[in-house]
């Protein structure tokens, strides 16, 4: 019997070995997964489905589903049940079915860790949801650390992927530009999940890189089909702020008033209590099943998801998958029509409640939902167009 979500919502922080702090030579933090979750499985599906979410951001006006694109998703030690539990899932909302291929970051993991199987499912499973004909890479790290997990990013764009979803992240420390190389590839998108414990616990990295796209969460209230049942709100929750040691990319200049690299950059639903529904056999908390899961590493792979559709229209008309999409989620945001009229209620809904600690969303840009939720239909097919 499902417990009521409100007496259970409880944060999942989940990391290899739970208690586990992996530090190097600049004494980062430990990549520390963007997930919280119903704490308790049920025997059927819990929280949205596909329809809704596609209903809800557009995605069901489109007529593509990612067809020739390929998603690397990357995470620690995997999960050993993932190709089942994507069948599961695809089957219980009649998704065709994919074979994922694995690759690894330097070597197979010799272990494996619930919590980010779990991850992992949500992750790969949601990004099927929003691009069902897209190939799915799964880029598995040896270990939480970051040098494993940045060899796992190498290993997702080696195998191909030309969008990248990383649904963890480590605090901001002095040397994380040496890192950056890896997410400037030609033809390569990087998105990252802003974090789940709100403004105040500090800015996330590499999320705050302004090489990667940085993905906060909302509240999303919808009905059976996937309708707006009240206005979307930024979710407690999320990440956002000023970069520590980024300066202000050339891209947000005339958004934000700092001289530093402000995040995120858009947001999608990451509420857990208006959460996804996620499959996982590996057992959590001793339980498997069908899970109501989210934070903003929900949010990571349907932005993710939704730039192969684009990319894939990017193909139609012969020409190259985006390099750094975000640069031109700006510049969409900033556009005007013939009469001189702003786009940017056409490309994004503009959230102006809800607070992150430290940050309330206002009006346009704001520190806890960026420039806003996609409105799916017209910014997917204008990212396609540039």
């Amino acid at each position: 019997m499902r417990t009521p979500l409100a007496l259970l919502l409880a944060v999942l922080a989940a990391h290899a070995a739970e208690s586990e702090h992996v530090r190097s030579s600049d004494d980062q933090g430990a990549a520390v997964l963007s997930r919280i979750s119903h704490p308790y499985a049920s025997t059927g599906p819990t929280g949205y489905i596909p329809a809704q979410v596609r209903h809800a951001y557009g995605l069901d006006l489109l007529a593509n589903g990612g067809a020739g694109q390929v998603i690397g998703v990357v995470v620690a030690y995997g999960s050993p049940t993932l190709q089942n539990d994507l069948n599961v899932f695809s089957d219980q909302f009649k998704l065709p079915r994919t074979t994922l291929q694995t690759v690894y970051g330097t070597r197979k993991p010799t272990k494996s860790d619930s919590g980010w199987a779990l991850e992992t499912s949500m992750d790969v499973e949601w990004a099927h949801a929003l691009a069902p004909n897209a190939t799915i890479v799964v880029a598995v790290a040896y270990s939480a650390s970051l040098s494993d997990l940045i060899a796992a990013v190498d290993a997702a764009t080696k195998a191909g992927a030309k969008v990248v979803t990383m649904s963890w992240g480590a605090a901001e420390f002095s040397g994380e530009a040496t890192y950056d190389s890896h997410f400037q590839k030609a033809g390569v998108t990087f998105f990252a999940s802003s974090g789940d414990k709100g403004s105040t616990a500090g800015t996330s990295w590499p999320a705050v890189s302004p090489n990667v796209t940085a993905v906060g969460g909302t509240t999303l209230y919808l009905d059976s089909t996937g309708k707006l049942l009240s206005p979307e709100t930024a979710w407690s929750g999320s990440g956002g702020g000023f970069s520590t040691y980024f300066a202000i990319p050339s891209f947000q200049a005339g958004w934000q008033p700092s001289s530093k690299r402000a995040y995120p950059d858009i947001a999608l639903v990451a509420d857990p209590a208006t959460g996804l529904a996620v499959y996982d056999s590996t057992p959590y908390n001793n339980t498997v099943g069908w899970w109501q899961v989210g934070g903003t590493s929900a949010s990571s792979p349907l932005c993710a998801a939704m730039t192969a559709l684009a990319n894939e229209q990017r193909a139609a008309k012969a020409k190259a998958t985006l390099t750094g999409g975000q640069k031109l989620l700006y510049a969409l945001a900033g556009s005007a029509d013939a009469t001189n009229t702003s786009l940017y209620p056409y490309f994004f809904y503009d959230v102006t409640a809800g607070n992150t600690g430290n940050y309330s969303a206002t009006a346009k840009y704001d520190e806890t939902t960026g420039l806003g939720t996609p409105i799916g239909q017209n910014l997917v097919p204008a990212l396609a167009a540039q």
